[in-house]
Formats: C-alpha cells, structure tokens, sequence
C-alpha cells in the first residue's frame, strides 16, 4: 500500500486530495471516499458492549469537493439493544453529505437462512484487473482502489468484482474491513451499468449498507445488478462478501437521464 492517502489530516479537518476523485467531474470525489471517511468516524464513537453496525444510509446532498472538508458524527439515540448515529460532511459551510447508522445487539442465535454459507464466488487471487481508461488521473479507481473481476465485464450488465484500498483513508493509518466495505459499496451502479456511459448519467444520490456481520480482511466483492424500470428509477442492488462469505447488502437509487 503507498503511502499517499485518499484525505490528510491537517487541524481537525480532513484534506481530500485526487485520489478521491469520482468519474463525474475533476473536482468531485466518489461516492466511496465520503462513505469511508463518514464510517471512520463512526468507528470512532463510544458504544455499548455487544452491538454491532447494522446498516447506514448515506444521502450524497452535493458533489463532496476535491480540498478542505469536515468531517462530524455523534451518537443521537443510545442504548442497551439499538443505538442510532449520525454524521454528516461539511465543506465550505454547506452539508455535502449525510449519514445515519443502526447499531443492533449481535444476534443471540444459531445462523439462519444463508447466514452461514461459504463464498459462493471466485475470490480476488482469480479476478481479473480493471480494464478501464480514467477520464483523468489520478482518481478514486483504479488510483485508490484495487478491483478484481470475476464475473463479467465493467458497465455490461450484471457483474461481480472484488475491491480494495490500494491507498491509506486517512494519512497514517490503516483502514479497517468497515472502511474497505465502505469504499467499495458505491461502486455497484458503476459495474453494473445497464446504459451506456457515454449517452447516459445514472449517478446514485444516496448509497444504504447493511452489514450482517463485520467484515474481515481487505478484500469486500460487490455481485451487482442494476434495473431500471419504464417511467420509473433505477436502483442498483450488490451483495456483499468478504473471503468468508456474505456480508452484507447496498442499495442505490439512480438518477437516470441522458447527457
């Protein structure tokens, strides 16, 4: 892993350099870089013993820019069996993005349905390296994150592919599976395009994780599809796994329209 991070610490406020960059515009980041950072800080907020990240919705109010940005998250609602966090990510004195997170008591049972199945996909020693030409560099992908695919090809349709931080999140650490899973879940409207790029925009104003359980090692794979429905939206749908199996699950709503 370089050393250059995705965002530098620098007083209190955190840095967003190129490598946040997301494929719309040269001084926006990805969707993936706020996600991770906003998870971060979530990490970080006091806890009662026994609880667990179920889920977290991010609504990505404005593009997030490249530059100064801050960074605030708090537990609202504690408790015992569920608490309730929020974060947001300010720049420039305006809120660019928001978040909200369960936090829920492991469940006190046997595994259920899948929950304990093994990994039903290649993993990332199999996958193949992303074939893609940045609109300019550096960027988020392939610059700060690795991917891997497995099965099908960027922006054909249904696809699975492995992602990792290649870059530190913040200058000096090293992230954690939450903030791998973080990155990666922003990335399944992308993969699995259902339109093309260069006629379409179909950018996801908000990104929902649910974690069934936490993540282990670098490694999260994203099986995604994405449909569109006839006078309706688009929603992007990813399965999440680490080495071990399932994880999780994001959703995306999309914003289609032509360019």
């Amino acid at each position: 892993m370089s050393d250059e991070p995705v965002f530098a610490l620098s007083d209190g406020r955190f840095v967003a350099s190129k490598l946040a960059r997301g494929p719309w515009g040269p001084n926006a980041q990805h969707g993936g870089a706020p996600a991770a950072l906003l998870m971060r800080a979530f990490e970080e907020l006091p806890s009662a013993d026994g609880l667990a990240l179920a889920r977290v919705t991010y609504e990505l109010l404005r593009p997030a820019p490249i530059g100064p940005v801050e960074v605030h998250a708090e537990v609202v609602r504690p408790g015992r069996r569920v608490e309730l966090l929020e974060g947001s990510m300010v720049a420039g004195g305006a809120e660019v993005v928001r978040a909200r997170a369960l936090r829920v008591r492991r469940a006190q049972a046997p595994a259920a349905g899948d929950g304990g199945g093994g990994l039903p996909v290649p993993g990332p020693d199999d996958g193949r390296a992303l074939e893609l030409v940045p609109p300019f560099r550096p960027m988020f992908a392939p610059d700060a994150v690795e991917i891997r695919f497995v099965v099908g090809t960027w922006g054909r349709g249904p696809c699975t592919a492995w992602f990792r931080l290649r870059r530190p999140l913040v200058s000096g650490e090293t992230p954690t599976p939450l903030q791998h899973l973080a990155a990666a879940g922003d990335f399944g409207n992308g993969i699995s395009a259902a339109l093309s790029w260069d006629e379409y925009l179909f950018i996801n104003p908000d990104l929902t994780l649910y974690v069934e359980r936490e993540p282990v090692g670098e490694w999260i794979c994203l099986q995604s599809q994405t449909r569109i429905a006839a006078d309706g939206i688009g929603i992007a749908e990813s399965v999440l796994y680490d080495s071990r199996g399932r994880v999780g699950r994001a959703t995306q709503a999309l914003l289609v329209a032509p360019r």
